[in-house]
């Protein structure tokens, strides 16, 4: 019998059905966005009041676009725009409208207070359905690309190489121009040009020598209570008899790093280490704090290449609509320090619950024979120790390896759907403020795709 196929007549005209919610299962991510996004308060949405011009897309629609289309893995505003045309749940989203590419630029860039409510309300959604659980948050971070390539950049020490050198061709086209008046013969070049495109050169590049340089004073003074402590930490200990450990805190410098660089397309991002340190970026430091069913109940963006500093700014962070569940912080080792651990153990007002763990010590990936038996009781460390060597003995507790198990099941998960399943890997706005505000969005819609799936999971238990 002859092989037979499905006749495929792309001649004959081809209707859509009656009702677009037909292409559209009840079931469906863009049905729970659709309703998550109606309970989000609308007084932060910037719309214009007066009534004049054309008339407004919803504040409502426009979000619910921008969160359904970060969740599916598209960002750019000619992307989403098209979509509003090829895809049948945008479609349905949009009623069949299609607000063009600037409308969604402007609309994302200019609402960031929403944004902010919008995070909000969907951890609220999300204690209502019972979703979080917030006993112990994981916090880490994750390099993003910023709107600008690296290429763009210049150090402090280039910068004044470059001053240096433009300001000398000026000196050299000045004197062609005289050689060529004096002789009365007609110059090759358009140095009237050359002048302008040098002058405006050298302009950029001062202005990126005193920004380098100003951070430099900035970071100076924000290290030197840090130095102060370490050095009246010191001077007590020597007091005591005790011998110091570790070596003499360094006095912060103003002067800038020879390296220290300034990028021209966006200036606020920093050149960062990259893929385990393997090669790298000009990024932000896009931080995020997760609970243990893989929400984000945190968020922010910070500039600093490594997460040193980032434990207590980044625990700030936690939505004050879970942050009193709180009792555990869990960080990888590049978070720690004594005084950070200290801000987030106690408040001016005594201890607040919350313990942190914080791996300090290196260990390898494969398991030892040992590794696997049941460990003997650890001696208690003595009153002598020091708070690296107290955090050390508590990770190797059955109860602390236990706890620290879920920073791995939690928050480095998250990132790695943010990146490989949603696709998002660089920002599109620049500047820190409008890369913070383009992450809140990025963990609004991370939060609602996750809270979906966690929906369908207690319904199908």
């Amino acid at each position: 019998m002859a092989a037979r196929f499905v006749n495929l007549d792309r001649q004959t005209a081809m209707f859509l059905p009656c009702d677009l919610r037909d292409w559209v299962p009840e079931d469906h991510l863009v049905h729970f966005i659709l309703d998550a996004v109606e309970q989000i308060p609308t007084a932060h949405f910037q719309v214009n009041d007066r009534g004049t011009g054309s008339e407004q897309y919803p504040p409502t629609m426009m979000l619910a676009l921008l969160i359904y289309c970060y969740a599916t893995g598209r960002f750019g505003s000619r992307t989403i725009e098209a979509a509003t045309h090829s895809d049948v749940a945008v479609r349905y989203l949009c009623a069949n409208f299609h607000p063009d590419h600037s409308s969604i630029c402007e609309f994302r860039a200019v609402n960031g207070a929403a944004f902010r409510a919008a995070f909000v309300s969907v951890l609220q959604l999300a204690q209502q359905l019972r979703l979080t659980k917030v006993g112990a948050v994981s916090v880490d971070g994750t390099k993003i690309q910023a709107n600008a390539s690296k290429h763009a950049a210049v150090s402090y020490q280039r910068a004044g190489e470059m001053i240096e050198q433009l300001e000398l061709e000026v000196k050299e086209l000045m004197e062609r121009a005289e050689q060529a008046e004096a002789n009365e013969a007609k110059e090759t070049l358009d140095i009237p040009a050359e002048l302008v495109r040098r002058e405006k050169r050298v302009a950029a590049l001062k202005q990126a020598r005193e920004v380098i340089e100003q951070r430099a004073k900035e970071m100076a003074v924000a290290q030197q209570e840090e130095y102060k402590a370490k050095q009246a930490k010191r001077q007590a200990q020597r007091e005591a008899g005790q011998k110091p450990r570790g070596p003499e805190p360094t006095l912060p410098r103003e002067t800038p790093d020879p390296k220290a660089q300034y990028n021209f397309t966006d200036p606020e991002s920093r050149i960062m280490k990259a893929g385990n340190g393997q090669h790298f970026e000009q990024a932000y430091n896009a931080q995020a704090a997760v609970d243990e069913h893989m929400l984000i109940v945190g968020e922010r963006i910070s500039v600093a290449p490594n997460d040193k500093e980032e434990l207590a700014p980044t625990v700030a962070a936690i939505s004050p609509v879970v942050a009193g569940e709180v009792r555990s912080v869990l960080v990888d080792s590049g978070f720690y320090s004594e005084a950070a651990v200290g801000v987030v153990e106690r408040t001016p007002e005594g201890a607040t619950g919350v313990i942190v763990y914080a791996a300090v010590e290196k260990h390898s990936h494969h398991k030892t024979v040992a590794d696997l038996l049941p460990q003997p009781g650890l001696a208690a460390p003595g009153p002598e120790a020091s708070a690296r060597e107290v955090m050390a003995h508590c990770l190797k507790t059955e109860p602390g390896k236990t706890l620290y198990k879920l920073r791995k099941q939690t928050v480095e998960p998250v990132f790695g759907i943010i990146k490989e399943v949603m696709g998002f890997r660089r920002f599109l706005l620049r500047g820190r403020a409008k890369a913070g505000l383009e992450w809140t969005l990025v963990c609004v819609s991370y939060n609602l795709k996750r809270m979906f799936t966690l929906k369908n999971l207690v319904a199908a238990a």
